[in-house]
């Protein structure tokens, strides 16, 4: 299968990319998912007692502008978790002055495209899009120390992974599984973003944005899918955790969610009455509203 992406002269270039191979949604893939998903975890709590400098908000920032370089370069979507997941567990382990926070997830996404893509994204690109403050040498040199210090164990399983194994349990018709990834991608980018969802492992992000995916999207109602009871047992089955863990999870996305749209309209929008303010903060969720 051929995909086009642009280049930096403006034109474009043809990307080979593999089929989807159905042998990869077998059971017992999930199954050997699930087995090693946790080892690839970092510690809980290690970012206050291993960083001096770098502060919830100072990674989520990191995170925010590695999002926006996927997006730009129209990376795979499996790129900005996994290269997430090495920022992370490299913070759970190496103390990191916070003017290096930026040359470490360039090397991460670096590395992380060179696992995920058929293309990985060039050197000089990430650098140009540090504005020079990161140089060739320096990015290189931190790609070693990354690979070292998580001694070569960088194949972590990402939410994305979960997702088409789960996607077939929640009951939707094929013409809705479409939107339905779509907007579980911006749930995941969510918790990928958010510092609250480190310790969680990618299966239960996945089926936790999945699941406020369909419910965000109204698409359980009508018999178009299960109830969203249903729905919560058979992911939470599926995945092999608890479904009250899993509705916590889900409901915490969607908290989050909740307040990037506030967030959002506080920034675009003039001051309202805290009437008028009252009254939206009872409107539910809807995920069409959300914008990364």
């Amino acid at each position: 299968m051929e995909a086009e992406r642009t280049v930096p002269s403006g034109g474009w270039e043809r990307v080979c990319r593999a089929q989807p191979d159905p042998c990869l949604l077998k059971e017992r893939v999930l199954a050997r998912l699930l087995e090693t998903e946790d080892r690839f975890l970092p510690k809980s709590g290690s970012l206050a007692s291993v960083q001096m400098e770098v502060q919830p908000h100072m990674r989520s920032r990191l995170a925010g502008w590695m999002l926006e370089v996927c997006e730009e370069e129209l990376c795979e979507k499996e790129v900005f978790p996994l290269a997430m997941n090495y920022v992370d567990r490299f913070l759970a382990l190496v103390p990191v002055e916070k003017c290096r926070l930026q040359l470490l997830g360039s090397a991460c996404l670096l590395l992380a495209s060179k696992l995920r893509q058929t293309l990985p994204l060039p050197l000089d690109t990430v650098c140009a899009y540090t504005a020079g403050s990161s140089r060739p040498q320096e990015l290189r040199a931190m790609e070693l120390l990354i690979l070292n210090k998580l001694k070569w164990d960088i194949a972590a399983p990402t939410a994305q992974e979960f997702v088409e194994h789960l996607i077939g349990a929640t009951g939707l018709p094929r013409a809705k599984e479409e939107v339905v990834r779509k907007h579980t991608e911006t749930f995941i980018a969510l918790c990928t973003i958010d510092y609250e969802f480190v310790s969680y492992p990618p299966s239960m992000i996945g089926a936790a944005s999945l699941a406020a995916a369909v419910t965000g999207l109204h698409l359980g109602l009508h018999g178009l899918a299960l109830t969203d009871h249903e729905l919560n047992h058979r992911l939470a089955l599926c995945i092999r955790c608890d479904p009250e863990c899993l509705r916590a999870c889900q409901e915490q996305v969607e908290i989050a969610l909740q307040a990037r749209i506030q967030k959002a309209h506080r920034d675009t929008r003039p001051q309202h009455s805290k009437a008028e303010e009252l009254e939206r903060s009872r409107t539910p969720t809807d995920i069409q509203d959300v914008s990364l």
